[in-house]
């Protein structure tokens, strides 16, 4: 079954990609693609997505050393508990 799903992908890919037909076609979704990408309602999301993700990024560092500082705590502290409960107290 595995070989059979290869085979029509295998078949579809180059039909897409070799031939006239194929080649045409997929220059249309492209030119289409590219209109849509261009609004102005989806440059607003991607404008939305890049100041979240620069937001998210800045961010890291402190999550991370909170992280490491939870960890440090579990690890020097004496009590006679699991390691989880350590990280669950810390």
């Amino acid at each position: 079954m595995r070989g059979k799903v290869g085979l029509v992908i295998g078949l579809a890919a180059g039909y897409v990609l070799g031939t006239r037909a194929g080649r045409e076609r997929y220059e249309q979704i492209k030119a289409q693609a590219l209109k849509v990408w261009e609004l102005d309602p989806v440059q607003a999301q991607v404008a939305r997505a890049e100041a979240f993700g620069k937001s998210a990024l800045a961010a890291l560092p402190k999550a991370a050393w909170n992280g490491v500082v939870k960890v440090g705590k579990a690890v020097t502290s004496s009590s006679t508990s699991t390691p989880g409960q350590k990280l669950d107290a810390a």
